[in-house]
């Protein structure tokens, strides 16, 4: 079931309904990877970076950035999930979401790459709505 917003958008339809879709959950996206992310899960997610200092001078737990990246990608799927009302999607978000903050961790892509990826997903997610490609949206 969508949200009463995401449905609205969608009712309108065409470039004005996905644009103004997408927009929002990059808004979304902005406040869940800078003010709602910190330091703890900005330097916890990183399994190369030092946790020293999240835990007051002691290592943190063995796999701690596992926990870290993960809460910070169910954040991320939250949001998706408060603006399209799809659980769908919101599991679609936490997956990729994990995988893109991971390969940049890894130094594998950029981060300029990774802020492209994570809103190329937001506007695919606002296509899928606006053209009902038919997902379990629930």
């Amino acid at each position: 079931m969508l949200s009463d917003f995401a449905a609205q958008l969608v009712s309108r339809g065409g470039f004005e309904g996905g644009f103004l879709l997408t927009l929002a959950m990059i808004m979304g996206h902005a406040l869940g990877d800078y003010p709602l992310q910190g330091d703890f899960l900005a330097i916890g997610k990183n399994r190369h970076l030092d946790v020293t200092k999240l835990f007051g001078g002691e290592g943190g737990p063995k796999g701690f950035w596992i926990h870290a990246l993960t809460a910070h990608s169910l954040v991320q799927a939250g949001i998706v999930w408060l603006i399209t009302g799809s659980a769908t999607l919101a599991v679609v978000e936490l997956v990729i979401h994990w995988i893109i903050d991971f390969v940049r961790c890894e130094k594998w892509i950029s981060f300029n790459v990774d802020q492209g990826l994570h809103i190329a997903c937001k506007a695919i997610y606002a296509v899928i709505l606006i053209n009902a490609i038919h997902l379990p949206l629930g």
